[in-house]
């Protein structure tokens, strides 16, 4: 049996035993985007390639693409086979390194890239009068609601200051059902979307919700990005 171990594990191999990590997917899928320093071990190739590409003496993860696919405990089990004697599969995959907001190499533009890290937040118990004035001299004129956790809890913005009780806390005045998007998003997406619905900005969260920072269409954008729309 392979050792199916989370992100956590994957830092740690790597962090404490000089892991080496390998992607099975296609080529296009690795040129995308591939975990950073990792080889490109494909499946169809991997008895052909593996003795050149990794070391028997090192711990081997292998990844492919999310926890639906099954390239990577395929080729666990085959290196497994083939006389490695130390390999873990990282099941949740690449998207899930993704979408943690963690880097990466490879020619993907993700929304990452484009996210304004340093928005106004606000505790749940934040007076509300005091965040006003951050609000309104903010250019993004959006506050996130975060609790102890960084986990978002909500958002605020000229609306939802409009007949606000000032005296309340921002919980009392936040909207708790804003969208929220993954930092893996392809950022030209995004942008193609916001622009259809005339949205100005979104959150970016991870996946346990915590708040990675702001995507704003007037803020930062690639460089491109208006001949992208077409």
């Amino acid at each position: 049996m392979t050792d199916i171990i989370d992100r956590e594990g994957v830092q740690d191999l790597l962090a404490t035993r000089g892991a080496q990590l390998a992607e099975v997917l296609p080529e296009r899928e690795y040129a995308w985007a591939h975990l950073p320093g990792a080889v490109h071990l494909p499946l169809g190739s991997l008895d052909r390639l593996a003795g050149d590409l990794l070391d028997r003496t090192r711990p081997v993860v292998v990844y492919c693409h999310d926890w639906l696919c099954d390239l990577s405990p395929r080729a666990a089990h085959r290196l497994t086979r083939l006389g490695f004697a130390d390999v873990h599969d990282y099941g949740l995959g690449k998207m899930d390194w993704l979408s943690a907001d963690l880097p990466y190499e490879g020619e993907a533009v993700l929304v990452a890239s484009g996210t304004r890290r340093d928005p106004v937040t606000a505790g749940l118990e934040d007076p509300l009068e005091e965040l006003t004035e951050r609000i309104v001299a903010d250019p993004a004129g959006l506050a996130v609601v975060v609790d102890r956790d960084d986990v978002v809890q909500g958002v605020i913005g000229s609306r939802e200051l409009k007949g606000a009780d000032l005296t309340g806390t921002a919980e009392s005045a936040m909207n708790t059902g804003v969208t929220t998007v993954r930092p893996s998003e392809q950022l030209d997406d995004l942008a193609r979307r916001m622009e259809g619905a005339n949205v100005d900005h979104v959150v970016v969260t991870r996946a346990d919700g915590t708040l990675v920072g702001l995507y704003g269409l007037g803020d930062l954008r690639e460089p491109g990005w208006e001949s992208d729309l077409g």
